[in-house]
């Protein structure tokens, strides 16, 4: 690569994506272009057009559809963008001879397992959410060997409306958090992955990685967390029974690739989550 690496993030305006742009603006040796509507991921021609024009050294794919139940009502919008946009950028990347860090999800898993999923086990995505993303992971193999996938689970960061605003808000109005105990997986801050992401920019990995923070709790878990580090003490966390979900109920990622090549350590859930909320507003708690 050269002394300045070009780096394209797709999906820019993003819950990752906007913690990888903070994150390179400090970063001197690359030189950042973004997109985001503008140049959607599924329109084949305009992801070509932009790749020629800007010539990136690395291709980051954070754009995507990840409402659950948009996916579920709109299968073929799912497919379009969590499938056809990543062939289309890994088409794109061959061409100009770029790597392509392909961000993936936890739910290409069932959540049947009741052991840490590790990258040598077989994903058997059951929503529609999780087998689009699976889809766009088959497609990258298939069309660039310059390639790394990352799963990651529960993302939560600045950028979009997420699980630690939607506690926040019903603490912010008295009201009891209602979540369900039997969903369980490791909550992953956006800046611990861009962190393992801006490691893989000049790093000569290649191939899947699984890239969660260590560590597992439940939803109710991970909100009552969130409300102690925020100073909701007086606001109550209820554990609900199972019940109709859209997510996989068992997640939990293990880092595997990571800790036997010893290449790089995610922190731990509850300190990459106390760092995200020391540094953000929370209605003056905090």
């Amino acid at each position: 690569m050269n002394m300045t690496t070009r780096v394209w993030i797709a999906g820019a305006s993003g819950r990752l994506g906007s913690a990888l742009c903070h994150r390179f603006d400090r970063n001197t040796e690359c030189k950042l272009v973004t997109s985001d509507r503008d140049v959607p991921v599924e329109d084949g021609r305009k992801v070509g057009r932009f790749a020629d024009l800007n010539h990136p050294d690395v291709i980051i794919n954070c754009a995507g559809l990840t409402d659950v139940r948009r996916c579920e009502e709109c299968p073929e919008e799912a497919y379009k963008i969590n499938a056809l946009g990543a062939r289309n950028l890994a088409v794109a990347a061959r061409r100009i001879d770029a790597k392509l860090i392909q961000i993936s999800t936890d739910d290409v898993f069932d959540g049947t397992a009741g052991a840490a999923l590790c990258e040598f086990d077989d994903a058997h995505p059951v929503t529609m959410y999780g087998k689009s993303k699976y889809a766009g992971e088959k497609l990258v193999r298939e069309l660039t060997d310059k390639h790394v996938i990352v799963r990651s689970s529960w993302l939560y960061g600045a950028g979009t409306y997420d699980f630690v605003d939607q506690v926040l808000e019903t603490a912010a109005r008295g009201e009891t958090v209602r979540l369900p105990g039997d969903e369980i997986s490791s909550p992953t801050s956006a800046d611990a992955l861009a962190g393992f992401i801006e490691y893989l920019i000049t790093a000569r990995e290649f191939g899947l990685y699984h890239a969660s923070c260590e560590g597992m709790c439940s939803r109710a878990e991970f909100a009552h967390e969130i409300l102690r580090l925020s100073g909701y003490t007086d606001v109550s966390v209820e554990s609900t029974a199972a019940g109709e979900t859209l997510r996989p109920r068992f997640t939990l990622l293990d880092n595997m690739m990571m800790r036997i090549t010893g290449i790089y350590q995610m922190p731990e859930w509850k300190q990459a989550l106390a760092e995200y909320l020391s540094g953000r507003q929370t209605g003056g708690k905090a």
